[in-house]
């Protein structure tokens, strides 16, 4: 049995400001290093249940904050970018059983939620598929979806754990790694308790996996995107894929969610210059 991993940083027990989450930044080091083992703990979770092949995607800033060393051998791991199906790149190797999100946090049109962002938190105001606020969580689901593979862990502070139960249904395992004050604040688990709960969660989710539907919104997908300024939204515009609805959004049709990852990809990796 194979399962999928996608690993972010900012659910991660201790994780609450962006330097953490930088790789020049105050305790960045530590944060990936609890990074790593909360996703090892998932590991040795999945493989208690019988998984026999884990593939991890590293997601997360520059997509090498994993350290290697401290994943077990049964694992393969995808890193750097740019690749086409972003924080999901991996699962078109499939077939797997389960996927688990580990790390991660609520989206931009969340008030709640430490670091909430979607996808590219310096860049991206909104994101909405087919009229209805997305987040990484929504997106990355839908990837999965598509390959017919059911999200049955997410991990994360309380408030991405109730958008995951929202989202996905009562059937998805969560476990809260925090519990948010604001959005650079929380109340954290050590990093010891809230793995020895990772684990526990992903035996279970990969356990019960063959009970959960997988996500799958109907498509083609209607996307639009909100710019935090103008010059995104003005240059894409220029592209006759992309429509411009205001100053700062633009719209675009997604055949499928694979299309929509390719999409969201090249529109937070380019930069427009003013």
């Amino acid at each position: 049995m194979r399962v999928f991993i996608c690993a972010d940083i900012e659910g991660v027990a201790g994780v609450v400001t962006r330097q953490q989450t930088a790789i020049s930044g105050f305790e960045y080091q530590q944060a990936r290093e609890w990074m790593t083992a909360e996703v090892a703990a998932a590991c040795e979770g999945a493989m208690d249940a019988g998984a026999t092949e884990i593939v991890i995607a590293d997601s997360h800033g520059e997509a090498q904050n994993l350290l290697l060393d401290g994943l077990p051998d049964q694992v393969q791991v995808v890193r750097s970018w740019p690749r086409p199906l972003a924080m999901m790149q991996g699962i078109e190797t499939g077939p797997f059983a389960a996927c688990l999100m580990i790390g991660h946090h609520t989206g931009v049109h969340h008030a709640d939620g430490v670091l909430a962002h979607t996808f590219a938190g310096l860049t991206i105001a909104g994101l909405r598929l087919n009229g209805n606020p997305a987040s990484e969580i929504s997106v990355n689901a839908a990837i999965a979806g598509h390959f017919g593979v059911p999200v049955t862990l997410v991990t994360g502070d309380d408030f991405t754990c109730q958008h995951a139960r929202e989202l996905l249904g009562p059937g998805v395992e969560t476990v809260a790694t925090k519990y948010a004050y604001g959005r650079l604040s929380a109340r954290s688990l050590m990093p010891a308790e809230a793995r020895r709960r990772i684990k526990a969660a992903a035996a279970d989710a990969v356990t019960k996996a063959a009970g959960i539907e997988p996500l799958q919104p109907v498509t083609p997908l209607a996307v639009e995107v909100q710019f935090k300024n103008h010059w995104n939204a003005e240059l894409l515009a220029y592209l006759p894929c992309f429509t411009r609805l205001d100053a700062v959004t633009i719209g675009f049709t997604a055949e499928d969610a694979p299309a929509l990852a390719r999409t969201l990809k090249f529109i937070t990796s380019y930069t427009p210059v003013p």
